[in-house]
């Protein structure tokens, strides 16, 4: 990497570099990443030398008054070390980009609808720590909760972090809208998938694409309620449905439904050439019983468990407050030992 920075930015100094200037932002941008990928290891070495050379002089003196500062020295660069093995995880070609996440109820009627309003809280939470900024999309409501709803993520390594809750997530709970107080199961699915630039050409035919415009929900002020701004595509040959209806403008709405429609089939053709379109039509799948990817339990026990990385924790409250690291860690790392493998 360091010869390759080198090389890079040697590129850079010629009098004819910026001619050409998308290239020269390209290549800009390719020696920031390296750098970005690079540093954090080389400047990890220096810390760990140094602290490898006080522990030489501390044995060669007989000093162990610095035993409680090498220890400390130790579980920090420990901490450090394991920091920068989960951003080497995160080393897929869209992994920084921002997302579109998408939630879908399943069965459970109201209960499902009440699950994705719970869901989207619990996103909503996560993205609020990790400092990031979402968007609605879209967004259609329901007796007793949410029936759909679309956001757009942004924040670095988006997609990294969030890829890994495509699937159906199982809810079990004492219903609230229940008179005889029953325990009751939930599905929804989750969709997330990146949000790519208009470079990446991706085809679609215009005999696959059906365009519907419909007047939009909610709060948006009298315009947005009055007109067919919204808009839904729908891709015939794959099934893929997008909606855009956060905008006042059908225009602009529809620009960003396309925006979604590509990234979706993008996901889609990827996992198809890579022999794994199961995993790119998580939403055609049934959205019941047997196809989860974790379950959430509030009775009999409480439980969060991931049926991927088998991944559990009792603490189900803290789950819905938004503390999905551990989960989305051990994901990364049952995929990175995948890769090994």
């Amino acid at each position: 990497m360091e010869h390759q920075i080198r090389e890079k930015e040697a590129v850079t100094a010629e009098p004819d570099f910026w001619n050409d200037r998308e290239g020269a932002e390209k290549l800009m941008s390719e020696i920031t990443a390296l750098k970005r990928s690079y540093e954090p290891w080389k400047d990890l070495k220096g810390k760990i030398e140094d602290l490898s050379e006080l522990y030489s002089l501390a044995l060669e003196e007989g000093d162990d008054s610095v035993e409680t500062e090498l220890k400390s020295g130790i579980d920090e660069l420990g901490a450090e070390l394991q920091q920068l093995r989960l951003m080497d995880m995160l080393s897929d070609e869209f992994d920084r980009n921002p997302v579109f996440l998408t939630i879908h109820s399943g069965a459970g009627g109201t209960e499902a609808c009440d699950w994705v309003s719970m869901l989207y809280r619990m996103y909503s939470r996560w993205i609020e720590r990790r400092g990031f900024k979402s968007e609605i999309l879209d967004l259609q409501e329901a007796e007793g909760g949410i029936k759909s709803v679309t956001l757009q993520v942004k924040g670095d390594y988006a997609h990294g972090y969030l890829k890994c809750e495509t699937g159906i997530h199982r809810l079990v709970r004492i219903s609230p809208f229940d008179s005889s107080s029953r325990r009751h199961t939930s599905f929804a699915s989750v969709y997330v998938s990146p949000v790519i630039e208009d470079d990446i050409e991706v085809d679609i035919r215009p005999e696959d694409l059906r365009v519907d415009t419909y007047r939009a929900q909610g709060a948006g002020g009298q315009h947005v309620n009055k007109t067919d701004s919204a808009v839904r595509m729908t891709h015939l040959a794959t099934g893929i449905v997008v909606q855009c209806q956060n905008e006042r403008s059908q225009h602009k709405n529809r620009d960003m439904a396309m925006k979604m429609l590509k990234s979706r089939l993008y996901e889609y053709y990827k996992a198809e050439k890579e022999a794994e379109k199961e995993k790119s039509a998580q939403e055609k799948k049934d959205i019941s019983w047997g196809n989860q990817i974790r379950s959430y339990v509030f009775h009999p026990y409480n439980m969060v468990k991931d049926h991927r990385t088998k991944h559990e924790t009792g603490n189900v409250q803290a789950v819905m407050d938004g503390d999905l690291d551990p989960f989305i860690e051990s994901y990364l790392n049952f995929m990175w030992k995948q890769k090994k493998e």
